[in-house]
């Protein structure tokens, strides 16, 4: 339990917080992540939502680590850098 409360402790509130929302750049991500299914593979709009995505992703991995409530928050945050950072290795 001592580490379930270290973890997800709101170090704010006291509350345990595991999500929080609303999240423009989550919420930017996901909507870019539907564009992208919605369109073909490799065209205009297609490469502007996966650009779009991986920014608002790495965005808001950046702002967890910098500002998350709790190690949890910025662990997410980590992941999320890291795997913004892979997306656009791999995009070049």
């Amino acid at each position: 339990m001592k580490a379930f409360n270290w973890l997800f402790r709101n170090r704010q509130t006291g509350k345990i917080t595991i999500a929080q929302f609303p999240n423009l750049p989550l919420s930017i991500t996901f909507a870019a992540i539907v564009v992208q299914r919605a369109t073909g593979n490799g065209s205009v709009l297609d490469t502007v939502a996966d650009r779009t995505a991986g920014i608002a992703l790495g965005w808001w991995g950046v702002d967890e680590i910098a500002r998350g409530v709790n190690p949890w928050r910025r662990i997410l945050g980590m992941a999320g850098v890291a795997f913004a950072a892979f997306r656009l290795a791999h995009s070049l």
